[in-house]
Parts: C-alpha cells; structure tokens; sequence
C-alpha cells in the first residue's frame, strides 16, 4: 500500500449507522422538512429493525421511527 492510498483510506468518510441516519430524519422532520421519497423512510424504519408495509404511510412510519428512537 503506498502512501496515498493510505491517507485515503484514513480520510474516507465513515458510513453513516441507521441510528444516525434517522436522527438526520428526524431532525429534518421536526425543522419543518418533508422527506420526498418514502423508499428512503421505509429502509431506515427496516434498518432500525422495524416491519414496514410498502403500502405504509410515511408519517406513521416516521411516527414508529420517532418511537424507536426514544427507547435507545
């Protein structure tokens, strides 16, 4: 490994935990946002262990994220 693949690999961004992204969610929602694609909502509620319908609406979703979210 040479020396600039090295400082690549230290200075590479971290993918971001489940947690972390539904904070970022959370966060977001709460400051007034909307998040546009429910794809997105659905796989953090699924990532945080939650069995999600495609057919479930996103502030219930959100709502059972919020939920989650306060336990940990």
């Amino acid at each position: 490994m040479n020396w600039l693949t090295a400082l690549s690999t230290l200075f590479r961004p971290q993918p971001r935990t489940a947690e972390q992204r539904a904070r970022e969610l959370l966060r977001a929602v709460d400051a007034g946002g909307l998040p546009l694609n429910v794809a997105v909502v659905n796989h953090i509620a699924r990532e945080l262990g939650l069995d999600v319908s495609r057919k479930a609406r996103m502030p219930e979703t959100i709502e059972r994220i919020r939920k989650v979210m306060a336990a940990r």
